[in-house]
């Protein structure tokens, strides 16, 4: 009887143990939404470097929703990203500027937004029009060498 009171209790251990890292799995991938009712906005961007759907949008370190689509549009080839904001965050001016960052040297690429000054607030389907895309680093480096280069060719004339 022993034996069989130790292995339920052994059974009960692991399936709370697979419980927890099934939760903690959610939480880490960001699986678990955003909390409650959303509203949608837009913004445009050149290039929109690694950044993906279902990254965060920031607002001073603070998640405050997530990037639910990214397309491209037809006219004129600007990226355009919709991010669905928590609707408890509904007074962003609609002077807010939109950036994409990276968290960390090699982290992970999420829309920063900064909040304006204007009295009227963004609302559902609106576009941000202030925008500032991402910043490749290939593109610096390659920028870099070519004034290096440059120098160096003036210096021996």
């Amino acid at each position: 009887m022993q034996k069989k009171s130790i292995e339920i209790w052994v059974g009960l251990f692991v399936v709370l143990g697979i419980a927890a890292l099934a939760m903690l799995a959610l939480k880490v991938s960001g699986s678990t939404g955003t909390g409650g009712d959303v509203y949608r906005i837009h913004a445009r961007f050149q290039n929109v470097g690694g950044l993906s759907v279902k990254s965060p949008v920031m607002v001073g370190g603070v998640r405050i929703g997530r990037v639910a689509e990214i397309s491209i549009d037809k006219d004129d080839y600007s990226a355009v990203v919709g991010m669905d904001i928590a609707e408890h965050y509904d007074n962003l001016p609609i002077d807010t500027g939109a950036s994409i960052l990276t968290s960390g040297l090699l982290g992970a690429q999420f829309v920063g937004l900064d909040p304006g000054a204007e009295d009227i607030f963004l609302q559902e389907d609106d576009e941000i029009e202030i925008t500032q895309s991402a910043i490749q680093l290939e593109s610096l480096i390659g920028q870099f060498m070519f004034s290096l280069a440059g120098n160096n060719d003036d210096e021996g004339n």
